[in-house]
C-alpha cells in the first residue's frame, strides 16, 4: 500500500473515531439530570402565559399563577406578578405535541402539572406524560378549579392532569 493511501485511511479512521465520540457525548451534553427537580412533589398550576421560550433543548412556558378566586394573578409584595417557568421537552417534540409559541401566546390561561426545582426557585419540569389544559380565550375556571373544568377547554400533550398535593396553586 502506498503512503498516500495509508494517509487517507488513517485520516478516515480518525474522523470516524471523532464522529463516534461526538455522537456518544452529545446526549450527555444536551440533557441535564432530573435530580434538579423534586420528583416526589407535584404542583398543579392554573396561570396566565407571559412568554414562551422555544429553546431547542427544552421549551419553557413562563406564566403568572392565578389566585384561588381565578380573578387575577398572584403578586409579590412589590405588586408585580409572580412568574414561574415550566420546562418541557425540546421545541420540536413540544410542537409535535401541540405546544408552541403560536398555541400559547401571552395572555393564554392554562393548567399544567409540574415537579418543582429542589432549590425553591419558581420553576419546574412538566409532569410527563401529563396533559396541559388550555382554557378558552378569556374564560378562566371557577374559583379553586383548573382549566380541565371549563367547557370548551382544549387538552394538549396527552396524558391526564396529575393529582397534586395540597400545595397546588
Amino acid at each position: 500500500m502506498n503512503t498516500t493511501m495509508q494517509r487517507k485511511l488513517v485520516k478516515g479512521a480518525a474522523a470516524a473515531v471523532i464522529a463516534a465520540g461526538i455522537a456518544m457525548a452529545a446526549p450527555a451534553i444536551a440533557h441535564h439530570s432530573f435530580a434538579l427537580y423534586n420528583m416526589e412533589q407535584t404542583l398543579t398550576f392554573t396561570g396566565v402565559v407571559t412568554r414562551v421560550n422555544p429553546d431547542a433543548n427544552h421549551l419553557q412556558i413562563f406564566f403568572a399563577p392565578m389566585n384561588d378566586e381565578r380573578k387575577n394573578v398572584q403578586r409579590g409584595e412589590d405588586g408585580k406578578p409572580l412568574v414561574w417557568a415550566v420546562e418541557m421537552t425540546g421545541s420540536a417534540q413540544a410542537a409535535a405535541d401541540g405546544i408552541s409559541v403560536g398555541t400559547f401566546p401571552p395572555g393564554t390561561i392554562f393548567t399544567v402539572g409540574m415537579h418543582p426545582l429542589r432549590s425553591g426557585e419558581k420553576a419546574g419540569a412538566r409532569v410527563n406524560p401529563g396533559a396541559i389544559y388550555k382554557c378558552p380565550e378569556k374564560k378562566p375556571p371557577a374559583a379553586g378549579k383548573h382549566c380541565d373544568s371549563v367547557d370548551g377547554s382544549v387538552t394538549i400533550g396527552g396524558g391526564q392532569l396529575p393529582v397534586a398535593a395540597p400545595t397546588a396553586r
